[in-house]
């Protein structure tokens, strides 16, 4: 019963076979192995982009800080929502690798809206020199909360983001569970919708630990090779982060893993609250916020049961008190999991 994470998940077996099978011989290091390119023509062929630029590393921090990095001067500040991952999770890495611009975060109890957009970008003038400039747009999709913006909500922010003139930045760490959900096309969700970069995940989905960066516009290609080196994230043995990727674009298994963790997630989301579960948020993608007893949360961690309780002492106080929680689903969730789980209500 682990739902704490979908990077905790397994590796899929038939990725896990391409890195088995790469395992031999010998191969050009620092991505120039063959496999490579059979992953570039396979990215750009999924986006729809024949010139998109396409490189590998292994963590999505990397992937959103130093994309992120070329879009960014130092002395401007990159416009992102409050519940952002860059804002929440990436312990100050996007700043560090844009050599110290700051983050502007637009409030909200979710996604960004273009009203809030337009307003801060409007507080950063051009040309006061005693204010941070305007830089990129970074958008989480799916969001913090687990919530997908659609396509037209996609577009309405890239357009405020243009008529500014800035980049548009588009944090794919699960880029699979909202495509699959929006039932759209890789391109749809970003070139088309104004995306000028996206971290295409594939830890969170399956993959042992690798995320692709594809720029839409490829004058930022030599710079981001150059950012990757000097940031240490050029892999010597790329193969095997080439290997992950090529095994999880092979008959859109990122579609099909994705698919199989949100189609779990429905069903534990139904099963919450059929059990009378208070829903904080509206599970669109593989993620729930959900809050329930205190009792029914002891019992589940007493038979071993992994999530995150995000506030209140689950050993002591009230048992009918309700304490929030965080419950993700990866591609090989099963029903008996499930089942178990709810169990325990």
């Amino acid at each position: 019963m682990f739902f704490a994470s979908d990077n905790s998940g397994p590796v899929h077996p038939n990725i896990m076979q391409r890195v088995m099978d790469a395992n031999n011989g010998y191969a050009m290091p620092y991505g120039k192995d063959e496999i490579m390119d059979e992953v570039r023509e396979g990215i750009q062929r999924t986006f729809e982009a024949p010139n998109a630029a396409v490189y590998l590393v292994a963590t999505g921090t990397a992937a959103n800080s130093i994309a992120l990095a070329c879009y960014t001067q130092p002395w401007q500040t990159i416009f992102c929502a409050q519940y952002s991952h860059i804002e929440e999770d990436e312990c100050n890495a996007p700043e560090f690798y844009a050599g110290g611009a700051k983050l502007t975060l637009i409030p909200t109890d979710d996604k960004m809206t273009p009203d809030a957009l337009s307003a801060a970008i409007a507080r950063r003038p051009t040309g006061n020199v005693h204010m941070a400039q305007a830089g990129p747009v970074s958008i989480t999709q799916v969001t913090e909360f687990g919530s997908i913006y659609s396509l037209d909500e996609l577009r309405a922010l890239t357009s405020v983001a243009k008529s500014a003139g800035l980049p548009v930045h588009l944090d794919g760490a699960r880029f699979a569970n909202a495509a699959v959900a929006l039932d759209c096309t890789a391109a749809e969700m970003t070139w088309k919708s104004g995306v000028d970069v996206v971290s295409f995940g594939g830890t969170k989905n399956g993959c042992m630990g690798v995320e692709a960066v594809v720029f839409f516009d490829e004058a930022k290609a030599w710079e981001f090779e150059l950012r990757r080196k000097r940031g240490a994230h050029l892999f010597s043995k790329h193969r095997y982060l080439s290997a992950q990727m090529a095994g999880y674009l092979q008959d859109d298994l990122w579609r099909d893993m994705a698919r199989s963790a949100n189609a779990a997630c429905a069903r534990l989301a139904a099963g919450l609250k059929q059990n009378g579960a208070e829903m904080l948020h509206e599970s669109q993608a593989n993620m729930i916020f959900a809050r329930f007893p205190r009792r029914v949360h002891q019992k589940l961690q007493a038979a071993g049961a992994k999530y995150y309780v995000l506030d209140g002492d689950v050993a002591s106080g009230d048992g009918d008190a309700l304490l929030a929680a965080r419950l993700v689903c990866d591609w090989s969730m099963t029903d008996e999991l499930i089942n178990q789980f709810l169990s325990h209500f």
